[in-house]
């Protein structure tokens, strides 16, 4: 049996960030396919955070700069270690490629960092992107990253192709891998509730992800006044963890039909009793958790061109409408909640992209095959790799050393 030791940025967190979905889903393919898990992170926990251990995944704290990280390591001795995003594979992949240099090393970028970063400044300050892109210590951070990795999973196509096109990164050391999510039948939808069944609007999202926010202030100013003139009767519910902020709550009006329901306790429930999800993001990176949730649950949106970003790849019609004007936004979310036929059709959109573009069977056999095939031949992936190499040459000359005069400065 195979040994995979996960480093966590933080503790899974399912029920309030994408993110958290996200990397229990690589644990249920890991845990199907037979390797022994060992999931480590250095930071705190939450009231929110997974019980990795009742699920049966062997877990425990872990510390910055500190050699105890070694001392675990090497008594694991894991043939596969994931970093959960770039951040967490400077920290600790100096150390790996020193005590275990024979273990695969995957980085799970969640989604790029740097794009988002870019599209953030960008929005702020209307600088074109690409230069911000490439005048970015983000970018060349997260890109060495990548490189210093035998295999780096790319939650969407865009990126892929961004990384390929824009930065010629080799697809050998890239593998998209979206999320894996199991197979949606029509007998699914039966138990949940039908168009006349569904009242109001809603959106959902973590607070302290700052496109969410935005998404919401957007919403709040520019979009629901004009969707409510023309809805007297509706509402919207806003859902999202760490929302207990005075930023936050002072957007609630109640009779302005604009509810700060704070975190969903049940997703399931948010969604599927709301006729329509909106979700105007004007900035972001990656694929958007409340979208995917929204064709799960049978609810259709509205949203923009970077909110349907990855999601509906191959061309395949949309689960509601993408619209990046606020006017034709409002127009659209009237119509789709007052036309049953156009929301019936919308809903199909969403089974049709999560079974044929999120597989879990799918991408989940694609991620496990290249792992094999990587690992069988390693030493040879990685003499084609020249510039991750010189990276982490680098690396081991730079960041060892400074993690070990932090580590001696924090004995004292």
């Amino acid at each position: 049996m195979k040994k995979i030791l996960i480093i966590g940025f933080v503790w899974p967190e399912p029920t309030t960030t994408a993110a958290g979905t996200r990397i229990l889903q690589l644990i249920s393919i890991f845990k199907e396919y037979g390797l022994d898990i060992y999931f480590v992170s250095s930071a705190s926990k939450t009231t929110q955070s997974y019980n990795l251990s009742e699920a049966g995944i062997k877990a425990s704290k872990i510390e910055l700069n500190c050699s105890s990280f070694d001392d675990l390591i090497i008594q694991y001795q894991p043939d596969i270690v994931l970093f959960d995003r770039y951040l967490t594979e400077e920290q600790f992949g100096w150390r790996v490629s020193e005590n275990c240099p024979n273990a695969l090393k995957i980085l799970d970028t969640e989604d790029l960092h740097f794009l988002r970063f870019a599209r953030e400044k960008q929005f702020k300050s209307k600088v074109e992107t690409n230069k911000i892109l490439l005048n970015n210590d983000i970018t060349k951070r997260e890109i060495a990253s990548i490189y210093r990795c035998d295999i780096s999973l790319i939650i969407s196509k865009y990126e892929l192709e961004l990384l390929i096109t824009k930065f010629k990164i080799d697809l050998n050391i890239l593998c998209y891998t979206p999320f894996l999510l199991n197979e949606i039948t029509q007998n699914t939808f039966k138990n949940y509730p039908s168009f006349n069944e569904r009242v109001d609007f809603m959106t959902i999202g973590n607070f302290k992800h700052k496109p969410n926010l935005e998404a919401v202030r957007t919403l709040k100013k520019h979009i629901w006044p004009k969707i409510k003139k023309q809805l007297p009767k509706a509402t919207i519910h806003i859902y999202g963890a760490y929302g207990d902020n005075q930023s936050v709550l002072q957007l609630h009006n109640a009779k302005e039909g604009f509810l700060i329901e704070g975190w969903a306790k049940n997703k399931e429930i948010s969604f599927s009793n709301a006729r329509i999800c909106l979700a105007p993001l004007l900035f972001g990176a990656g694929l958007k958790g409340k979208l995917i949730d929204a064709m799960i649950y049978g609810t259709p949106s509205i949203t923009t061109s970077i909110g349907s970003e990855g999601i509906n790849n191959g061309g395949l019609p949309y689960a509601g409408f993408i619209e990046n004007d606020f006017n034709n936004f409002i127009e659209k979310a009237i119509k789709l909640y007052q036309n049953e036929e156009i929301w019936l059709k919308k809903q199909q959109n969403g089974i049709q992209i999560i079974n044929s573009n999120f597989s879990k069977n799918k991408f989940g056999k694609e991620l496990m095959l290249k792992i094999e095939t990587i690992f069988k031949d390693l030493e040879n992936h990685r003499n084609q790799n020249f510039i991750g190499s010189m990276l982490l040459h680098h690396t081991l000359k730079s960041t060892k050393y400074m993690s070990k005069w932090i580590e001696e400065k924090n004995k004292k």
